[in-house]
């Protein structure tokens, strides 16, 4: 069985650079009694190419997780200039291959696939933890590949990678895992030519749209999608073509300082509209109203202060609080009044005395006789019990 089944191209001069042409168009296998590329060969052969660039094309649903590393490891060693092109498909281990390139270009109608690898496993409880500790440790340096092209964070990138995220060639440029896409002319290569049924979803058009907000250390709940950003992009160019902005002009700094001065523009010619039932005053006339409720407001504390001493002054008057308690009442007053009015109402009057204790107008009225003896001898003398 042949080990490797991509086919190269014999080495050009184009614009004075030596180029050499590379295609992966079948699953990444490291068994020689499979049909696939191994990365063994695979790097043996692109090793013996010297040129200055190397174009690598790919259609492959993936296969070994392993191999798909060490190609795109073999890629990156490579001294030329490396440009992969997503001619159909790189799904699985063929998607971490292409981040080895230097760039990477997808197809219009291509599509790039990420997920976490996976195995058969058998043992006791010992041996899968063991397997589970290399699949982790695996999918991370996957995950560290994306993020080294893409930005974000890896464990961000393993959350793409466990929901099998499938990517349209325009969806993989903004997320950053491919710098553009193209209109080539169509390849002969085609996903249909492979089977799928051991992936989650069997190709973008069945699986949901990818969330940018994965791909980065963004806070919760910022998260758009691919087709919210497009969205965004189409109201800059409406924006842009409203102003009369030329098509050079891209960057949205630019289109909002244009509509800023178009707005400013409308509004220095437009007359302002009052709305009903408001009127405009003079800045002067308006600071005399301020100030002249201020003095209403300070005129409204003293006859408030003045009519709730007049509270407690009947109060005590009337016998109802001692006038020692008579600055707690105050208080009382200016915190509740209407509380402590209603307590005021409830004591008894005259339950304080307000006269001087032990003086008073005899009871019993005096007698003739009382008054001639005392108009020729003068008040009696009181009786000792």
């Amino acid at each position: 069985m042949n080990s490797f089944l991509a086919h190269i191209d014999r080495p050009k001069v184009e614009g004075g650079l030596s180029v050499a042409d590379v295609y992966i168009y079948d699953a990444i296998s490291s068994s020689r009694w499979d049909d696939g590329v191994s990365a063994k060969a695979f790097a043996r052969e692109i090793n013996a190419l010297d040129v200055d660039e190397l174009r690598v094309f790919v259609n492959s649903p993936g296969g070994d997780a392993w191999e798909g590393l060490a190609i795109m490891n073999a890629l990156r060693r490579h001294k030329a200039f490396v440009t992969a092109t997503v001619d159909a498909l790189a799904a699985s281990a063929a998607s971490v291959i292409v981040m080895g390139a230097n760039r990477v270009v997808m197809n219009s109608s291509a599509e790039l696939m990420i997920h976490d690898p996976w195995t058969f496993a058998e043992g006791n409880a010992g041996d899968l933890e063991k397997t589970v500790e290399a699949l982790n440790k695996l999918a991370d340096s996957y995950a560290t590949a994306y993020a080294n092209r893409a930005g974000g964070t890896v464990e961000g990138w393993r959350e793409v990678m466990r929901a099998e995220t499938w990517f349209s060639a325009e969806e993989a440029v903004i997320a950053g895992l491919a710098d553009e896409w193209v209109d080539a002319v169509a390849a002969a290569a085609s996903a249909q030519a492979f089977d799928l049924s051991a992936f989650k979803y069997k190709g973008r058009a069945d699986a949901p749209a990818p969330k940018k907000g994965l791909l980065a250390s963004e806070p919760e709940g910022t998260s758009i999608s691919i087709e919210e950003e497009h969205l965004m992009s189409e109201l800059s160019d409406g924006i842009r073509q409203r102003l009369g902005i030329a098509d050079s002009v891209v960057d949205d700094a630019e289109i909002l300082a244009a509509l800023d001065e178009r707005l400013a523009g409308e509004q220095a010619s437009s007359k302002p509209v009052i709305p009903e039932g408001m009127r405009l005053v003079e800045a002067g006339v308006l600071d005399q109203m301020r100030a002249d409720a201020a003095k209403g407001r300070e005129a409204f504390a003293i006859m408030e202060a003045k009519r709730r001493d007049e509270i407690v002054a009947k109060a005590v008057a009337e016998g109802r609080i001692t006038p020692a308690s008579k600055e707690r009442m105050r208080a009382l007053l200016d915190s509740d009044e209407e509380s402590t009015l209603a307590l005021i109402e409830s004591l008894v009057p005259n339950t304080v005395p307000v006269g001087e204790v032990g003086i008073g107008e005899e009871s019993e009225p005096k007698s003739a006789a009382d008054k001639a003896y005392e108009a020729a001898w003068g008040p009696r003398a009181e009786k000792e019990a």
